[in-house]
């Protein structure tokens, strides 16, 4: 399958679901990530901030989990740059200042930004949002090359997990994969971890 046609019906079926499910379904990713990778093991954990108009996993859930807990995890989260194709990335902290992006993302506060710039090469474990994935790890996104680029820039070893809140399957293959593709190493649903 295409990246357009996995896109448009993937976006759709996860816009049909409700916030009570939306919100069910994050509870599931989170606790199959607290219990099936190695996070005690991590410093650093990358995450995406939900943009709910688009239902994406509410990594809030993890957020207050890892805060509430008091783990030793720090995290990090994406800033889109004024270039509208590259991103920063800053250490989230319960005092950080938000605000929303002209794509309506929320963010840390550019101007001044309110926290640490972090290194994409320190980071233990990148959340990368998806609308659908294959065997192989290749991942459909919303086809902006954002996360590829930021991938691209990590460190050998980190882990690049993938959150759906769809419960199905990886696909057989992408068909149009491109060599900028970077590939996860495992996606969790609410149903099951996948590993690549």
């Amino acid at each position: 399958m295409r990246k357009t046609d996995l896109r448009r019906t993937a976006l759709a079926r996860r816009l049909a679901l409700d916030a009570g499910e939306v919100a069910r379904r994050s509870d599931k990713l989170r606790e199959h990530l607290f219990r099936q990778f190695p996070v005690e093991e991590w410093q650093w954990l990358h995450l995406f901030l939900p943009l709910e108009k688009r239902n994406e996993p509410d990594t809030w859930a993890f957020i207050n989990w890892v805060w509430g807990e008091e783990l030793p995890l720090r995290l990090a989260v994406p800033v889109v740059q004024p270039d509208g194709i590259s991103l920063k990335h800053y250490e989230l902290l319960p005092d950080t200042q938000l605000t929303q992006n002209r794509w309506d993302i929320t963010e840390p506060v550019p101007e001044p930004v309110t926290a640490p710039e972090i290194s994409p090469a320190v980071l233990d474990a990148v959340l990368v949002p998806l609308l659908a994935v294959d065997r192989t790890g290749q991942r459909v996104g919303y086809g902006g090359g954002f996360y590829d680029r930021f991938l691209a820039q990590c460190r050998p070893g980190t882990q690049f997990i993938g959150l759906n809140l769809l419960n199905e399957a990886p696909v057989r293959r992408i068909a149009d994969v491109l060599p900028t593709d970077v590939p996860l190493t495992a996606c969790i649903t609410p149903g099951r971890v996948w590993r690549f």
